[in-house]
């Protein structure tokens, strides 16, 4: 802006310039959007990032899982441990009834039992561990990388935005003329 609060000529360009570039970058948005057939050549030149976006969305949806598994896992285990532990105790109860061969068979069977529930809850511990290990990591790692991605996925709309801008002001370049080599320049 001059003295006078006039913008100046320069001040003119820049806005028309931002105009320009949120066109085409609302233009390379609604091509996204739609589906339509990208550049070649741009597709072909992401390939290698989007193999790596593919690989980060596979962990992103294994961590969830994994939480999952991991969940159902425990409580099938206390479940087990529990059902288990009773059938031991009631062998047990049976026994003392029991003062047969088949009593002595029954006591010996409801401690294995017993003890048997008493080692599978001492699995819960590892595995609210891994749980908890696995939340953090997807709630840590994958969360930053997601913001990250969606920073880059931003950038890259812009990028594109602006090759399809070059793309287009290169195709009504014509060399001879300054003004037209200066807003290829600009672009």
């Amino acid at each position: 802006m001059d003295s006078f609060g006039q913008p100046r000529p320069k001040d003119n360009q820049s806005v028309v310039s931002r105009m320009q570039k949120k066109y085409w970058k609302t233009k390379q948005v609604f091509i996204k959007a739609t589906g339509k057939k990208e550049d070649e050549h741009v597709m072909a030149s992401d390939a290698e990032l989007d193999a790596k976006l593919e690989v980060f969305h596979s962990i992103q949806e294994t961590c969830t899982e994994l939480l999952k598994i991991v969940e159902k896992y425990q409580l099938r285990l206390n479940v087990m441990s529990e059902e288990e532990n009773e059938l031991g105790l009631f062998l047990k109860f049976q026994a003392e009834r029991d003062v047969s061969q088949a009593g002595k068979m029954m006591d010996a069977t409801g401690k294995a039992l017993c003890s048997s529930a008493k080692q599978r809850l001492a699995l819960c511990t590892p595995l609210s561990r891994l749980k908890q290990e696995v939340a953090t990591f997807s709630q840590r790692a994958v969360s930053d990388t997601l913001i990250t991605i969606n920073r880059m996925e931003q950038a890259r709309t812009e990028y594109r935005g602006a090759l399809l801008w070059m793309k287009d002001a290169s195709q009504e370049l014509d060399p001879d003329t300054s003004e037209q080599m200066e807003k290829f320049r600009k672009v």
